[in-house]
């Protein structure tokens, strides 16, 4: 593989060196990602599951998550935003998509207010 990469970039070992050293650096990322994926994935649930909560404790896991979630901004390594961009997503289509549901919910309620009203 080396030397058809090497072929292709017309002979240019040091580019060759470049790929094959960031390909061993993505390797090792791995892990990393892995905990972004679960951090993401944890606070998406909790926003989801919590979100009609009426506890108290149901209540504070859905304001934790929405609050870290609705948060913009990347000055802090684990936000929202950053978490997002190191994964390659769009943290404002994630944002949308978990606010969306809520509207055809409300939709929902309101049509069938009216429905029992009439």
């Amino acid at each position: 593989m080396a030397e058809s990469l090497q072929y292709m970039m017309g002979g240019d070992t040091s580019v060759t060196e470049q790929f094959f050293a960031t390909l061993r650096r993505s390797e090792h990322l791995e892990p990393e990602k892995n905990l972004l994926i679960a951090i993401l994935q944890d606070a998406i649930h909790d926003y989801r599951k919590y979100c009609r909560a009426r506890d108290p404790e149901g209540r504070g896991h859905f304001r934790e998550a929405q609050k870290w979630i609705m948060a913009g901004g990347n000055n802090w390594i684990f936000s929202f935003d950053n978490i997002c961009e190191l994964l390659g997503l769009d943290p404002d289509y994630i944002r949308r998509g978990l606010n969306e549901p809520d509207a055809d919910r409300t939709k929902q309620r309101e049509n069938r207010k009216s429905r029992e009203l009439h």
